[in-house]
């Protein structure tokens, strides 16, 4: 990698400067839309996990044992990663050879259909078996979906921003993620205050319904974002045949994928966090639903607050330590905050899940995708970025599944489960700390090289 002598006329430029040039414009509104697309994506998938915790297991697997039709349930939210990777080529190739903002209007109208459609599924009462394959089938187009998202607006992101600043603009892509979480949960505390009868008639159907209004906000926004310069200027300098992006990818950068692969271990937290500990704290220790996810919107409150910031920071002393850092506090606090959960421990369930999620989390989640992002060059950036961060993602997706077969019954059932997502986290920081390169005085344009 080669580090630019001089930086270009925004780089150089005081950050009052950068706001009123054309690329400081293209940059805020890139981190506009990709903040409320991110926060529709992640309301839509998030729903889901909040659903499948809390009232799926009961709706489409009536008539099965609890602790089966738990993991079963659980088991529909790793469903919409199993896809993830085969999407991502798809829509990783095309976001290369045709323009992200394409990519992303399609993503952002795919989620918002099958979330609409998802809550107007008939029941198992109404048409059988056929209600969960239709509701596996409507994960499936939400995960295929989300393949494309993240990384595409965090690609679309970064390559407007000024070099110096990539991390910072960045993170308000999974800072986006994060309003999802909240106003995911917040949809969800509201209906869970229904009686059982309506919540599970018609009362769960609401947060899903509602994600339409967010989707028509987000795609006018994208649909009047042009892709970046520095990826157009990448296309008009080709020259010659041109190859697959995907070829290219496993071809040249085959090192670099399985680098991503390993050091995305830390998106575990999330899903262990938003979706299995509502489930577990429901049930044994008997936790009030609506509580659990006052913790969740109470992190997710602060984590808004908190992910630029550190993402500021990461564009100042650089990505790795932050990004190191973050996972070595989550895998401490998660021993403590699945303890607090056990014990019932209402005040440290709470400051526990706030530095679990909005301090150590708050450091990896706005730097992961941008680090995965920074490691390929423009030209296969989207296919790279995506198809190494979705292969990863798999384990993400079943860490609720794992979780809910690791768990034990008894005040410390929850240990193996912490010792689990604790060391998912040490691999993340480990393979970071030993093989993945420092970016943050990297000019843009020789990212990759």
């Amino acid at each position: 990698m080669s580090l630019r002598p001089t930086d270009t006329r925004a780089d150089n430029a005081s950050p009052s400067d950068t706001n009123q040039t054309p690329e400081g414009t293209h940059a805020r509104k890139a981190a506009t839309a990709s903040f409320i697309g991110s926060t529709l994506e992640y309301y839509d998938f998030f729903i889901y996990g909040s659903a499948s915790a809390l009232v799926f297991n009961r709706i489409f697997f009536p008539d099965i044992d609890p602790f089966i039709g738990t993991i079963l349930s659980m088991a529909t939210i790793g469903i919409g990663y199993v896809v993830r990777p085969i999407a991502a080529m798809v829509i990783g190739h095309f976001g290369d050879r045709v323009g992200r903002k394409q990519m992303l209007v399609l993503t952002l109208v795919m989620m918002g259909v099958s979330t609409f459609l998802i809550g107007c599924l008939p029941t198992p009462a109404t048409i059988g078996v056929l209600a969960p394959v239709l509701l596996v089938l409507l994960r499936v187009m939400q995960g295929i979906s989300a393949a494309g998202e993240s990384v595409g607006a965090v690609t679309i992101s970064l390559e407007h921003a000024p070099s110096h600043k990539r991390a910072f603009y960045a993170s308000w892509v999974n800072t986006g993620a994060v309003a999802g979480i909240l106003l995911a949960s917040l949809a969800f505390m509201l209906v869970a205050l229904l009686p059982d009868e309506q919540l599970l008639s018609w009362g769960w159907r609401i947060p899903f319904l509602a994600s339409i209004v967010v989707a028509i906000l987000g795609l006018y926004i994208r649909a009047t974002l042009p892709d970046a310069e520095v990826f157009q200027k990448g296309k008009e300098e080709e020259t010659g045949q041109i190859e697959l992006p995907l070829k290219v990818v496993f071809r040249d950068h085959w090192r670099t994928v399985i680098k991503v692969i390993a050091f995305g271990l830390w998106a575990v937290i999330s899903s262990i966090f938003s979706a299995f500990s509502l489930s577990y704290a429901t049930g044994e220790p008997g936790i009030p639903a609506s509580l659990m996810l006052l913790v969740t919107i109470t992190t997710a409150l602060c984590g808004i607050i908190s992910q630029p910031l550190f993402g500021m920071l990461a564009d100042k002393i650089g990505r790795k330590p932050v990004f190191i850092m973050g996972n070595l506090i989550c895998a401490i606090t998660i021993f403590v905050y699945f303890g607090a959960i056990s014990a019932a421990n209402i005040p440290l369930i709470f400051l526990s899940g706030i530095i679990v999620m909005s301090v150590g989390y708050g450091m990896v989640n706005p730097l992961g995708p941008a680090m995965t992002a920074e490691m390929f060059p423009t030209k296969i950036r989207y296919s790279g970025a995506a198809t190494a961060s979705q292969l990863g993602l798999v384990v993400t997706g079943f860490a609720p599944t794992i979780a809910a077969i690791l768990i034990r019954p008894g005040p410390t059932g929850w240990v193996p489960v912490a010792v689990f997502t604790a060391g998912c986290c040490l691999i993340a920081a480990f393979v970071t700390l030993v093989w993945v390169k420092e970016t943050y005085k990297i000019h843009t344009e020789d990212l990759g090289k």
